[in-house]
């Protein structure tokens, strides 16, 4: 990957040590990168909070007041953004719990650029990686939830109608493409409508 196609890359770093703050952004910007920092975890959640969304981030483990991993379980869950790890401590229990977390890497200090740089591209390309099948699974599972509510539809139809299920999935079919609607809309208007009369008094 090129400088310039890096320079579309943003990093936020946070690290309480503040010359291995300026030391890796200097290296990372060097490389190409866009690099924003912070000092602590509140640092990285003001800069997050005014609608930064870097790429990758880059958390120190251990610093005062909430952890890197706080910060990282925060990344996650609210804001899906990937992370790597980086630590003066090899112990399992940390390596663990950084696994648990969803880290996708991670590094024991002290760390230099050209250490960092191969540890970032893997991060980002796992990430999209994952971004592509979790796009994938948001799809299936919107197919399987239209297909549900097409042939609870078709349910409703045929006890309209007195249809069988057939005759009733070509009325809807029909009615779909005279309304030009796809067959999944004109399905969860059906089943709302049907909610909706059962609610009455």
């Amino acid at each position: 990957m090129s400088a310039s196609a890096n320079s579309e890359t943003t990093i936020l770093l946070v690290d309480d040590d503040r010359l291995v703050l300026s030391t890796l952004s200097m290296g990372l910007v060097r490389s190409g990168y866009r690099v924003i920092t912070a000092s602590s975890t509140d640092d990285a959640e003001a800069l997050l909070a005014s609608g930064e969304r870097p790429d990758l981030a880059i958390l120190d483990v251990k610093m005062p007041g909430a952890s890197g991993l706080e910060l990282a379980e925060r990344l996650r869950s609210l804001d899906h953004i990937p992370f790597m790890l980086l630590t003066a401590y090899s112990d399992q229990g940390t390596v663990d719990r950084a696994a648990a977390c969803g880290a996708l890497g991670y590094l024991v200090k002290p760390v230099d650029t050209p250490q960092l740089i191969p540890a970032i591209k893997a991060a980002l390309a796992r990430a999209k990686d994952i971004n592509g099948l979790e796009a994938i699974e948001r799809q299936l599972q919107r197919a399987l939830n239209n297909e549900r509510e097409i042939s609870i539809a078709i349910g409703i139809t045929m006890v309209q109608y007195r249809l069988d299920r057939k005759a009733a999935f070509e009325l809807l079919r029909r009615t779909a493409r005279s309304q030009s609607r796809k067959l999944a809309e004109l399905a969860s208007d059906i089943i709302g409508a049907s909610e909706a009369l059962n609610l009455g008094p």
